[in-house]
């Protein structure tokens, strides 16, 4: 598990290379704020031999976040990240390793007949009861996060996972209501704690890519002040100290900003909450919790060109980095994960941390 002491000698050992806010603030440590994604490619050896070589690249130069899984790829994207932390020179206890679970996965493969492999290894085995089901992938019950947590363990190689998001759970929004999903989301985070407090996960969060940028009446939205509340109810019917939601995960960049414009959450937090709204970063900033952007480069879209009116004001020597420093500017962004699946990438992603985002009052100004 990554500590407040090997995050720090981290740090120590590759802060001199970057620009002063590269390194930032994650529970009572700190990890690099651009980070490793490893949702993109085909399930192959080819892929698997090119990540292993672009995340060991990536903690060798300065890169100590890395973010996953189980259905990533097949769950190769777990077994491989792995392998690169173990042939590394980073030590376990200097890296931040996430993943997630929720979604049905393949193992190794697609299967030529999808339905039948989920009905035979999930259903007719009982991992999986068809009343948890959503959409035929998804699921968020304890029993299976429970599986999946284990699962995920196995592949990476490892004895606990700092970081463990419940994925995309407006997913289950397709199938029932958001009052439901909510109750569903309280139990797994009741099994979440009870993990933690075995050993298994530091801290627990909610990797989205809807739920929390669309508006109330949309069939995906889900409250973020009602998440937290419902962590907090976990943590006191588990009695833990305190809650270990820690994070959320969710889209970030130049051509997707809802996450900063879009005011759709109570402000304040707990009991606290006022009549005035907010957006998913600034509410997340507010209360403490950490952000880490997806798709910052926009799946690589944003590498080839930035709206020129954003790209003049960001520094950078390419178009990927000004959209990766675009993102690491939002308010609260403690990380910006980029898919890094071949080595060519890594030193680009890397040089980014050596330019300073936008200050505040600049990246309200885009806004403006």
């Amino acid at each position: 598990m990554a500590t407040r002491e090997g995050t720090w000698r981290y740090r120590d050992r590759f802060g001199d290379s970057f620009a002063r806010t590269y390194f930032r603030r994650f529970g009572d440590g700190v990890c690099s704020s651009v980070g490793v994604g490893t949702y993109l490619g085909d399930p192959t050896d080819e892929a698997d031999d090119a990540y292993r070589e672009a995340i060991t690249t990536a903690l060798d130069s300065g890169i100590n976040v890395l973010d996953t899984a189980i259905n990533y790829r097949c769950q190769r994207s777990e077994r491989v990240v792995g392998e690169a932390l173990r042939q590394s020179s980073a030590d376990r206890d200097e890296v931040v390793v996430a993943t997630k679970g929720g979604f049905l996965p393949f193992d190794g493969d697609r299967p030529d007949d999808p339905a039948s492999y989920v009905r035979e290894e999930f259903l007719r085995s009982g991992l999986v009861d068809p009343d948890d089901l959503a959409v035929g992938s998804h699921c968020i019950a304890p029993e299976f996060l429970d599986t999946q947590l284990d699962w995920s363990l196995d592949n990476l190689g490892l004895d606990s996972v700092d970081l463990y998001y419940v994925h995309n759970p407006e997913t289950q929004r397709r199938v029932r209501s958001e009052s439901a999903v909510y109750d569903r989301l309280e139990a797994a985070f009741e099994r979440l704690e009870e993990r933690r407090a075995e050993g298994d996960l530091r801290y627990y969060g909610v990797a989205t890519w809807e739920a929390f940028r669309v508006p109330p009446d949309h069939d995906s939205y889900l409250s973020l002040p009602a998440v937290v509340r419902r962590a907090e109810r976990a943590a006191d019917s588990v009695g833990a100290d305190d809650s270990g939601l820690q994070a959320i995960q969710l889209p970030f960049n130049v051509t997707m900003a809802d996450a900063v414009t879009r005011e759709v959450h109570e402000s304040g937090s707990g009991s606290e909450t006022t009549d005035a709204a907010t957006s998913a970063l600034r509410y997340a900033h507010e209360v403490g919790l950490d952000a880490f952007t997806s798709a910052s480069i926009g799946q690589g879209d944003l590498a080839k060109s930035i709206p020129a009116e954003v790209d003049e004001r960001l520094s950078g020597d390419t178009h990927a980095q000004r959209a990766i420093n675009f993102a690491r500017s939002a308010p609260g962004v403690t990380c910006s994960l980029v898919g890094t699946g071949t080595p060519a990438h890594v030193a680009e992603n890397v040089a980014s941390g050596t330019f300073e985002p936008l200050g505040a009052g600049a990246f309200d100004d885009v806004f403006a």
